[in-house]
């Protein structure tokens, strides 16, 4: 089982967006993912679980986060794509897409703005709270285990209901 937590994300209109962040930002997101996935793969057994980290932002389109949400839109495409492209070996590729989650990352992001964006993100999330990480972990395993052996090319958004409704 390979699981990738991918992430660079940093908040930047587009009009903000230097050359120098969205290369970053593609190849920490990306890239990385592409060409450790490529160099798994000899090391992977038949009927392995590929697991990518990605986020509802490439669904919801938040507008401080376009270089971030085309990074994880890519990773998508990569989930699909290796879901046929590995079938053969059986190994199952899928994206993991958790939601505003309470971790001290919304901190060394948001700094001083820290309670005032988990506020903005409470009110845009059904269930009305960020997740766990705790949460976010129970699914990773689900993704990874055999219970989940006949899943395979899909997002599995965890975010208490913040893409659905």
């Amino acid at each position: 089982m390979s699981y990738l937590p991918c992430g660079r994300r940093r908040a930047e209109p587009t009009a903000a967006v230097s050359a120098e962040h969205y290369d970053k930002t593609f190849d920490i997101n990306t890239r990385g993912v592409f060409f450790a996935v490529q160099k798994a793969l000899p090391l992977m057994n038949d009927g392995g679980s590929i697991i990518l980290t990605g986020s509802g932002v490439w669904q919801r389109g938040i507008p401080i986060y376009p270089t971030y949400g085309a990074t994880k839109a890519a990773l998508r495409s990569f989930v699909r794509t290796w879901t046929a492209d590995f079938a053969a070996k059986e190994i199952r590729a899928n994206m993991l897409s958790p939601g505003p989650t309470d971790t001290p990352t919304l901190k060394g992001q948001f700094g001083e703005n820290e309670d005032a964006v988990k506020d903005r993100f409470e009110t845009m999330i059904s269930m009305g709270r960020m997740g766990r990480p705790e949460e976010i972990a129970s699914a990773a395993v689900f993704l990874a285990s055999d219970e989940s052996s006949y899943i395979t090319g899909i997002d599995l958004p965890v975010d208490g209901g913040l893409v659905a409704v």
